[in-house]
C-alpha cells in the first residue's frame, strides 16, 4: 500500500522567522560580509580544539535538505594522529601521481597559481580531519537500505553548510579531493554502499598562513547574475 503524505503547520513548528525588509537587507549584507572573511588555508596549527565544537557544525550540516528527505551523508570525524598519518601517507601517494602526469598539462596550468603541490602536511598537522561520505542506499531511518536520490546535490549542500558553520564558529577549513578517495574507506571502515566524497581539515590558521592573491579573485555579481 502506497503511503500517504503526512504534514505539519510551518507555523506550528514555529521555525519561520518573518522579519521586516530593512531587518532582511541588513542580515543578508552581514552574512555576506562574513563569508567573504572565509579563505581556504593549507597552514594550520596543531591547537587542540573541542570536539564538541565541530560536532555542533555537523549537526548543523545535517539540516540540509535532500533527496527524498534520505540524508545520504555520513561524517567521520578524525582527531586520532596515527589515523591522520595513514590518510595523510596515502593522500600524498595519489597527489604524486597526480602531479607526475595524471592531472594532465592543462590542469596543471590552472593550479599553478594556487601554488599547490604534491606536499600535505596539513593533514596531520591540523587537529581534526573530516572525512565526508556519499551514500548510495539508506532512507531516513537507521538500516534503511533504499535507493538513495540527489546523492551528490544533497552531499554538496550538507558539506558547503558544514563549511559555512565552521567559518560561523571561528575556524579555517581546506577542502581536500585526492582523486581517488578510495583509501578512506579502507582506513575508516566504511562499508561499500558509500563512497568518499571530501576530506575537510579544520583547525586554526598557523601564523605563517598565507593566500594565493589567485584565490582573492572573485567575479562580480554582474558577472554570475541574470535576472528575468
Amino acid at each position: 500500500m502506497e503511503k500517504q503524505a503526512d504534514f505539519v503547520s510551518l507555523n506550528t513548528l514555529g521555525d519561520f522567522l518573518e522579519l521586516p525588509e530593512d531587518e532582511m537587507r541588513l542580515r543578508a549584507a552581514e552574512f555576506r560580509d562574513l563569508l567573504r572573511r572565509r579563505h581556504s588555508i593549507r597552514d594550520f596549527t596543531n591547537e587542540p580544539l573541542a570536539q564538541d565544537i565541530i560536532e555542533t557544525c555537523i549537526e548543523a550540516a545535517a539540516t540540509a535538505p535532500s533527496g527524498a528527505n534520505h540524508q545520504p551523508w555520513h561524517f567521520c570525524l578524525i582527531g586520532d594522529q596515527d589515523i591522520k598519518r595513514k590518510i595523510r601517507l596515502a593522500a600524498e601517494e595519489e597527489e604524486r601521481a597526480f602531479y607526475e602526469g595524471r592531472a594532465g598539462e592543462e590542469w596543471l596550468e590552472a593550479l599553478a597559481p594556487i601554488g599547490t603541490d604534491a606536499n600535505k602536511p596539513f593533514l596531520e598537522t591540523a587537529p581534526w580531519l573530516i572525512a565526508i561520505f556519499a551514500q548510495r542506499r539508506g532512507g531516513v531511518e537507521i538500516g534503511d537500505e533504499k535507493k538513495n536520490y540527489y546523492i551528490h546535490e544533497s552531499v554538496g549542500i550538507a558539506t558547503g553548510m558544514l563549511i559555512t558553520a565552521l567559518h560561523q564558529a571561528g575556524l579555517a577549513t581546506l577542502t581536500h579531493t585526492p582523486n581517488p578517495m578510495n583509501f578512506l574507506s579502507e582506513i575508516l571502515g566504511r562499508p561499500k554502499t558509500e563512497k568518499p566524497y571530501l576530506l575537510l581539515v579544520v583547525g586554526h590558521p598557523s601564523d605563517k598562513a598565507k593566500i594565493p592573491k589567485h584565490a582573492l579573485k572573485k567575479k562580480s555579481l554582474n558577472d554570475i547574475l541574470s535576472v528575468f
